[in-house]
C-alpha cells in the first residue's frame, strides 16, 4: 500500500523552511536566529495570513531532511515545486536576514546561501544587493 501523497507545501512554507534551513546549517540554531525567523512570520505580509503551527512543521521537515544524505537536494526540490519564482528574491533576502541575525556569517551558511542562490537562479547582481541589505540591517553600532 502506497503512502498518500504529503500536502504540498505552501510558498510561505518555503519561505520559512529556507529560513530554518539556514539557521540549521551550522548543526547550531542560535537564538537571534529563531527571533528573527519568529518576527519575519509575524510581521512581513507574506506571511499575513500564515499559520504560525505550520513553523514547527516546517522545522521538522528541514531537520528530517538534513538527517538524509540526499535532504538539502530534495528540500530544493520542494522549493522549487511550491514556491513561486516571483518570491524567489523574498526567500533570499529572508535566508540573508537570518544568517546575519546573530552578527556573524559562518561557514556554512555561507555555502548554504551560495547554494540557494544557485538553486533560485539569481542574478548575481540582484544577490549582491539583496545580501548588502542584510548586512546593513544587521550592523552593530
Amino acid at each position: 500500500m502506497s503512502q498518500p501523497e504529503p500536502h504540498p507545501l505552501t510558498p510561505q512554507d518555503c519561505l520559512v523552511a529556507l529560513m530554518i534551513a539556514v539557521s540549521a546549517s551550522d548543526e547550531n540554531l542560535r537564538t537571534a536566529e529563531l527571533v528573527k525567523i519568529d518576527s519575519a512570520v509575524n510581521n512581513l505580509p507574506v506571511f499575513a495570513d500564515y499559520d504560525m503551527e505550520r513553523v514547527s512543521t516546517m522545522s521538522s521537515l528541514v531537520f528530517d531532511l538534513f538527517e538524509q544524505e540526499d535532504g538539502l537536494d530534495a528540500l530544493f526540490g520542494l522549493i522549487r515545486d511550491n514556491l513561486p519564482e516571483r518570491l524567489f528574491e523574498t526567500a533570499y533576502a529572508l535566508a540573508c536576514d537570518v544568517a546575519a541575525a546573530d552578527g556573524t556569517l559562518r561557514e556554512e551558511e555561507l555555502r548554504l546561501l551560495e547554494e540557494i542562490r544557485y538553486e533560485l537562479d539569481l542574478d548575481r547582481l540582484h544577490a549582491a544587493a539583496i545580501e548588502r541589505g542584510a548586512r546593513a540591517r544587521h550592523m552593530s553600532a
